[in-house]
Order: C-alpha cells, then structure tokens, then sequence
C-alpha cells in the first residue's frame, strides 16, 4: 500500500511540474496537427474578425462543458497575460454570457494554473458551477473588466448577489465545474 501511494504522488507532483511543448506556428499548418495545438487549429478556422469562440470539450468526462477561445495566437505556450487588455475582457465578458445562456445564476468559469495547460491556446472553460461550492480566497468585482490577472496560477468565477466571486491562487480550477 505504501508502494502504492508513493507512485500515485510522484505521478501527479510529476504531472503539476509538467509543461507542454508548444510548437504552434499559424503560418505552418503541419504544427497545428499536435494534439497540443489542437485549439490553435480551431482558431484559424475561424474569420478573421472573430475574437473569441466556443467549442464544446473534446473530452467525453465533460459532455456538458464548453471552452472560450480568443482567436488571437501568441508565440510559444499562449498566456492569459499576452492578450490584449479589451481582448481579455471581451473573453471573460463571452464566456460569462454563455455560462449565462446555457446555466442561468448557476454558472462557473475556470481557467486552470499555465503549467496544467494540455493545449497551448488561452482557454477558459465553461460550465455549471458544483452546488455549494465556496471556499479559498477571492475577490469580489462588479464585471470582467475587474478580473485580475492569472498569473500563472489558476482562477475560477461565479456570480454572487449581482458580483463576481473570483478565486484566485488554484491550479486545477475547473473541478468546481460539473462535468
């Protein structure tokens, strides 16, 4: 047993270390055949004045969550932080409005620590917030011009009395999230 629980917590400190290769390039399309760059493809097929997008999560342990993209690339692993300030706020805004649509008030969004990342594309997902769920620190603010900046930990957000909780400092933040 104690054999056991050992290989278990090498593997998941193993995997929290762990940081995707991102060989992302737009303007070589044999790169975004990756399984890691499988959002940056999605991106590209969207027009050109599109800046953000919803796809529903590959994954079948998730069959009701959805993902906000910004078309926007990045060179390298995207980072929250490389976009633009209005782009950023235009994500958070787009992927509140879809929580809102398909959950009404019972609504989370979750963007997961940067070292957690499986795919190189900004994402945030989006689905229906576990009943009850509450805890860590977080800040209260009026909208998604208000959402601080990641950093590289993770964040997760849902409505309150007509504000905003976001818990700031996790990692694997979409688990609030029903799959």
């Amino acid at each position: 047993m104690r054999t056991y629980v050992a290989v278990i917590f090498w593997m998941v400190s193993a995997t929290l270390r762990a940081q995707i290769a991102c060989p992302c390039n737009p303007q070589d399309p044999e790169t975004l055949k990756e399984r890691q760059c499988a959002l940056c493809a999605e991106a590209e097929k969207q027009p050109a004045g599109t800046v953000v997008f919803f796809v529903q999560d590959s994954s079948p342990r998730k069959p009701d969550r959805w993902l906000a993209i910004p078309r926007q690339h990045s060179p390298g692993m995207h980072h929250m932080d490389q976009l633009p300030a209005d782009v950023r706020a235009e994500l958070w805004r787009s992927a509140i409005a879809k929580a809102k649509e398909l959950w009404g008030e019972h609504w989370g969004i979750a963007y997961n620590a940067e070292k957690l990342h499986s795919q190189c594309h900004v994402h945030i997902h989006v689905g229906k917030l576990i009943d009850g769920v509450e805890w860590g620190e977080f800040k209260v603010v009026d909208g998604p011009e208000q959402i601080p900046l990641p950093g590289p930990d993770g964040l997760w957000i849902h409505p309150v009395n007509g504000k905003l909780h976001v818990h700031i400092g996790e990692q694997v933040a979409e688990t609030v999230l029903l799959r």
